[in-house]
């Protein structure tokens, strides 16, 4: 089964609404990166709750049959990365979140995007 983007966003914020988590972004790249499409950011007040809620966005892609998932930082929790192709999600603990300030980085990433101008050689 091949999951749109969008049909992966939606499960995905479904499955991280489910496990309570808080401040949760989305973030559209769609055009700006060949990273993903979408971002979805969250945190969660603890490791426990953390790596609840990292198994259960984990839980519900395997449920729709994805496969190919990758996953970072499950085991100090306090910041895990999925990767689901087009959609990544961020999970982080408060004082991680206001570290790397993910989404002012890509929102200063889309105020300096400029025309390029052509060079001649």
């Amino acid at each position: 089964m091949t999951l749109t983007p969008e049909s992966k966003k939606a499960l995905l914020l479904a499955a991280i609404d489910e496990k309570k988590a808080t401040d949760v972004k989305v973030l559209s790249l769609e055009g700006k990166t060949l990273i993903a499409d979408w971002f979805i950011v969250c945190t969660g007040n603890s490791r426990i709750h953390i790596r609840a809620i990292a198994d259960g966005a984990l839980e519900k892609m395997k449920e729709a049959g994805i496969k190919g998932i990758r996953c970072e930082g499950y085991e100090q929790g306090t910041w895990v990365l999925i990767d689901f192709d087009e959609v990544v999600v961020h999970i982080f603990d408060q004082e991680e979140r206001e570290r790397y300030s993910i989404e002012d980085l890509w929102e200063k990433m889309r105020q300096v995007e400029q025309p390029v101008e052509p060079v001649e050689v």
